[in-house]
């Protein structure tokens, strides 16, 4: 008899909306490829809890915002960690699947980020800025984001309760993104009209953008995982962090030539050969 094949639980929100992109074609195409190498199943997140038990690994993919559904995302994550349940994203990320306090993190030990606080006290290390992006930590898709003019700082430090951020805004010439899988880059897309940031086209990274990006997910420490360096190109040149999305990065396959979404998925069907190994 030949040996059982690895059973997969894959978490996906296929009737998520998203502005201007379709999350569930991406996860229809990616599953249809898994199924050659895992017995697979699809589930909502709210049902990951109740389900997980069943299989070898739970595959955390476009679930969508946590918000959403807080407290079924904070009962799976618990009752995984305490009973030893494989998840993919491992997690232990130190990154958006853990909220934003990282990027405060970042920004204290001198890493290029988008300078960030979350204090009053905090605002006058700030660089000056005409506008400032205030945002909650448990944020996600920019929901409860607000721009605040420096006029109204007044307003601003009125805001600074603890439970958001605040960032100046940045006016980049356009917006970058980095896809990993375990430590292997993968593919860059960028958005060059910064007004409309879901159209993508692919990006040749030059090795100092790369190492940008890598200096990142060697911070987050995931031996294994699927990571997206989110950065913008700032007017003097240089990338800043924007988020290191380690939870659920939609990988925007369909901007890829059919060629790259075929290496992508190979390699992700490897690593996840590995993780079950490991």
């Amino acid at each position: 008899m030949p040996d059982a094949r690895p059973r997969l639980l894959y978490v996906t929100d296929l009737a998520y909306e998203a502005r201007g992109r379709r999350y569930c074609d991406e996860d229809i195409r990616l599953t249809s490829r898994l199924r050659a190498d895992f017995d697979l199943a699809l589930c909502h997140p709210r049902d990951a809890a109740a389900l997980m038990g069943a299989f070898d690994a739970v595959v955390v993919r476009n679930s969508g915002p946590v918000l959403a559904y807080r407290a079924a995302y904070d009962d799976f994550r618990e009752r995984a960690l305490r009973e030893g349940v494989r998840v993919y994203n491992p997690l232990t990320g130190k990154a958006d699947m853990a909220g934003k306090q990282y990027l405060l993190d970042l920004t204290a030990e001198g890493h290029p980020v988008i300078p960030t606080v979350d204090s009053a006290a905090g605002l006058d290390r700030l660089p000056p800025a005409e506008r400032y992006v205030v945002k909650p930590k448990l944020g996600a898709d920019s929901i409860g984001l607000r721009i605040v003019s420096a006029d109204a700082a007044g307003d601003l430090a009125g805001l600074c309760d603890g439970t958001v951020l605040v960032q100046p805004h940045i006016d980049f010439a356009y917006e970058v993104s980095f896809y990993f899988v375990d430590h292997g880059f993968q593919y860059a897309l960028h958005a060059p009209d910064p007004a409309r940031r879901w159209e993508l086209v692919p990006y040749e990274p030059t090795a100092e953008d790369l190492d940008f990006a890598r200096g990142f997910v060697a911070w987050n420490g995931l031996e294994h995982g699927v990571q997206r360096v989110d950065a913008c190109r700032a007017p003097g040149g240089e990338l800043l962090l924007v988020e290191l999305e380690d939870l659920n990065p939609y990988l925007s396959l369909d901007a890829l030539p059919r060629e790259r979404q075929g290496a992508f998925t190979t390699a992700f069907i490897a690593s996840l050969h590995r993780f079950l190994a490991a």
